[in-house]
């Protein structure tokens, strides 16, 4: 039986290419993108019953959107937390926080919030997509989670995907014994967009003939696919860290830090002011 699945970040990259796979295994997709155009073309092609676009870093915008999908799924099956990328700065987003920490752990955690109830009617999951620079750049300090303190683009990506590790297992530890399952997953290094504007080092990686050296987005998007379509217990075990070959495996030392992990979910939970079921 196909599940309802919302998945994020899915106008292109390995968004894109695992709604085709989950899309071609019979599953229900309600698929999120920034771009109308590019998120509508997606829809399209992989037969999603909706679409929907917001751009992340305006949290009015990613609010909005989540009332809309209650309207029309009172059960979600899984939420895949997939939108990111690396972006030039530090900046500011017009909420206040960083570029890059909003778009890619704190919009995130906003919709999750927004969409628990029916992910708790339907005894779902929540699948984030992390990253390797979790473990090698991410140091989260819970005081300075708005980002008002410098970072460089590299350091702030590794803290939002760091954040994305210890949401998914603070949803595990509030959640899992009313049915909720969450796990965060590495892609692998892929192919994508990631790093599109220009100004970052990795731009001049992914965007040029070294990017015949990455792992296609294809590759990327099945494994996003593999933890959509799984079952926690089964495919999967809630709570852990996933490496790209599938494998379960530590990530940041932080992620085990209890006292720091608790630390991080209730200040990000202020910066929002979430009050969680």
């Amino acid at each position: 039986m196909g599940k309802v699945i919302v998945l994020t970040g899915a106008s292109d990259g390995i968004g894109a290419a695992a709604a085709a796979a989950l899309g071609e295994a019979g599953h229900t997709l309600i698929l999120v993108g920034r771009s109308p155009a590019k998120t509508k073309a997606v829809a399209n092609r992989v037969g999603a019953a909706r679409y929907f676009t917001a751009d992340f870093a305006d949290l009015i915008q990613v609010r909005r959107m989540a009332r809309r999908i209650r309207l029309i799924c009172p059960r979600i099956d899984v939420l895949a937390n997939n939108a990111g990328g690396v972006f030039t700065g530090p900046r500011m987003t017009a909420d206040g926080y960083e570029y890059t920490f909003q778009v890619n752990a704190l919009a995130g955690l906003q919709l999750t919030h927004d969409l628990l109830e029916p992910l708790l009617v339907a005894r779902g999951a929540v699948v984030n997509t992390g990253s390797l620079a979790a473990r090698l750049l991410g140091r989260l300090e819970p005081d300075h989670l708005d980002g008002r303190r410098f970072l460089t683009p590299m350091r702030a990506y590794g803290d939002s995907k760091l954040a994305s590790v210890i949401f998914a297992r603070g949803l595990h530890q509030r959640y899992n014994a009313e049915g909720l399952s969450a796990v965060a997953f590495h892609p692998g290094v892929i192919a994508t967009n990631i790093a599109s504007e220009k100004g970052l080092g990795l731009h001049y990686v992914y965007h040029s003939p070294l990017r015949r050296l990455l792992t296609p987005a294809a590759r990327g998007g099945t494994n996003l696919a593999y933890f959509a379509a799984g079952v926690a217990g089964a495919t999967w075990e809630s709570g852990r860290y996933y490496s790209a070959r599938r494998q379960p495996v530590k990530s940041n030392p932080q992620v085990w830090d209890q006292a720091l992990c608790d630390a991080v979910w209730d200040r990000c939970s202020e910066l929002l002011d979430l009050d969680w079921l």
